[in-house]
């Protein structure tokens, strides 16, 4: 079995080794199963020394220049060799103990692919760990992975062309609900990993705060785009200029 790890990164010099040192870490719970692990870096159009880092680390690199998480994740997906795709974004460090639930779900016929919910490496303000914890309770009741962890066979990557282009946002539900529909078809069902969640950086929410001057911000812009995706169909999400949080540069 052959695992790949596919990690969009768009000028993330300052979070991308860490990152990188802990999936090689969490990689012992392949390594134990006989399993072989690789790593592909997407560098979308990096003006930093993203790329650079990357292949130090031994990944190898894909480069994509047009700047939109969705074409970034399928640049990384597409390079892919492995038999599973493991999406995991470049502020966000996986544990040994998550991959070793992932491998579990693997193994599973029945498990289409899934996600993991998430929490934050460190205390932050409680307005922000309310924002998870709104988060992680809808993903778990409607099962849909968060985009900074998602799990699937290689070639049911492939069967659904990856990441709608269209989303410069939330193409994870988007991909989510097409993976769910497509398992379905084969009497299968996405999971979603809750004992082991994935720590991620909570700098969105941090730079949401200090541009609104309020922590409430950060919470305030989870709830209205889970109402975009749910009430437009994920429309309003095809427009770059609503989705200026994901793309202000700031990292």
């Amino acid at each position: 079995m052959l695992i790949t790890i596919a990690i969009p990164a768009f000028n993330e010099e300052k979070l991308l080794p860490s990152t990188l040192a802990a999936v090689a870490e969490a990689g012992e719970a392949f390594s134990e199963r006989d399993w072989e692990m690789e790593v592909v870096v997407c560098d979308n159009n990096s003006t930093d020394s993203t790329g650079e880092i990357a292949k130090a680390a031994k990944a190898r690199v894909v480069f994509e220049k047009h700047n939109q998480i969705s074409f970034a994740r399928n640049a990384a997906g597409n390079a892919a060799k492995g038999d599973w795709i493991i999406f995991i974004d470049a502020d966000s460090k996986p544990s040994k103990e998550l991959f070793e639930a992932t491998a579990v779900a693997m193994d599973k016929k029945e498990i289409v692919g899934g996600g993991a919910t998430v929490k934050f490496e460190v205390k932050q303000h409680w307005m922000f760990s309310l924002c998870l914890v709104v988060w992680n309770a809808v993903s778990r009741v409607m099962r849909l992975p968060a985009g900074s962890y998602i799990f699937c066979r290689t070639k049911d990557f492939r069967v659904l062309n990856g990441f709608s282009e269209k989303f410069y946002a939330a193409e994870e539900i988007d991909f989510g609900q097409r993976l769910k529909k497509l398992g379905r078809k084969h009497r299968q069902r996405l999971q979603i990993l809750t004992q082991t969640p994935l720590a991620t950086s909570p700098r969105r929410f941090q730079f949401i705060a200090q541009s609104h001057y309020a922590p409430t911000a950060g919470l305030e812009i989870l709830i209205k785009g889970i109402f975009s995706m749910v009430f437009t169909g994920g429309r309003a999400l095809h427009k770059p200029e609503n989705c200026h949080m994901w793309y202000d540069g700031k990292r």
